[in-house]
């Protein structure tokens, strides 16, 4: 049996973005919120941001490191033969429904994860009806319901195959309203303040999807989707407006890294691995401001 785990911060909610390898240098912070004992009750992610969410529900900080560091060199990660198979430039089943047992490359306690009393929060985006979706404990009985929800909400448009689950099709969870960070899911469940983990710098602005003209020939059976292309610029900046906007008013606290240094499909080990230490000092250093926040 798993030991009993509890959650001492009930008032802030817990909010991973995405962002591919980029979470190599947020994935230090599922490791320093472990390593202080900072436990939240409420947590969400989408894309690499769910990722990180369930290794940090696990409190496994070296699966949180390995995920986005060591695990690119994989030969099953996936690269062009993969994608010209039709699995994806990233090999999807393979990552994330094929890697979490417990003799497999990356394995996943889920007795621990299920014996949290978190809420956990994984956002996706169903092609044939427009709609996010937010998955919670519910919907996360066994290891493969949770991994191929987590894969649906990381699948990244063209690169990845569209997930088929419960009678719906599913891509990345960033093409929803909030453009990819969840905080339209936190203040839903009534929460008024915020841990916000971003993946990009505070300067970052999102621009246009670069030929629109592809997705929309890629996506001809799912208009919902590139509808949803169309307009993801403007709702990812405007959710980062909020976020800033609440920042300042005290009701929120933002990391932001310093220096983004990879970007959503870097491979190189040595790079990732610095991401991650830079990620680990950042973090390190803002424990002060985490825990005058959280009033711990």
């Amino acid at each position: 049996m798993p030991e009993a785990l509890t959650s001492n911060v009930h008032d802030v909610a817990l909010v991973f973005e995405g962002g591919g390898m980029r979470a190599s240098y947020t994935s230090a912070v599922v490791a320093t919120l472990l390593a202080e004992g900072i436990h939240f009750g409420w947590v969400a992610g989408i894309s690499a941001g769910a990722s990180n969410t369930v290794n940090y529900l696990s409190r496994d900080p070296e699966r949180a490191r390995a995920s986005f560091v060591e695990f690119a060199a994989d030969p099953r990660f996936g690269n062009i033969a993969t994608f010209l198979r039709g699995q994806g430039l990233f090999n999807a089943a393979y990552i994330y429904e094929q890697t979490a047992g417990p003799d497999q490359a990356l394995p996943f306690d889920y007795e621990r994860f299920r014996a949290n009393p978190a809420s956990v929060r994984i956002g996706s985006f169903e092609c044939d009806t427009g709609r996010a979706v937010y998955w919670t404990q519910d919907d996360l009985a066994t290891l493969p319901d949770l991994m191929r929800r987590v894969r649906a909400s990381s699948t990244m448009p063209m690169i990845m195959p569209p997930v088929h689950l419960d009678g719906h099709v599913y891509v990345d969870g960033a093409l929803g309203p909030s453009g990819g960070i969840a905080l339209d899911a936190a203040k839903a469940d009534g929460f008024t303040r915020f841990f916000v983990v971003l993946t990009q710098e505070r300067d970052y602005l999102k621009t246009p999807t670069r030929s629109p003209g592809l997705y929309r020939r890629w996506f001809r059976r799912y208009p919902a989707v590139v509808d949803a292309l169309d307009v993801r610029h403007r709702n990812y900046n405007a959710t980062r407006e909020e976020l800033f906007d609440l920042e300042s008013s005290g009701d929120a606290l933002l990391f932001v890294p310093d220096r983004m240094s990879v970007s959503n499909g870097t491979r190189d080990v040595a790079r990732l691995q610095a991401s991650f230490d830079a990620g680990l000092a950042q973090a390190g250093r803002e424990v002060p401001r985490w825990r005058e926040f959280l009033g711990r």
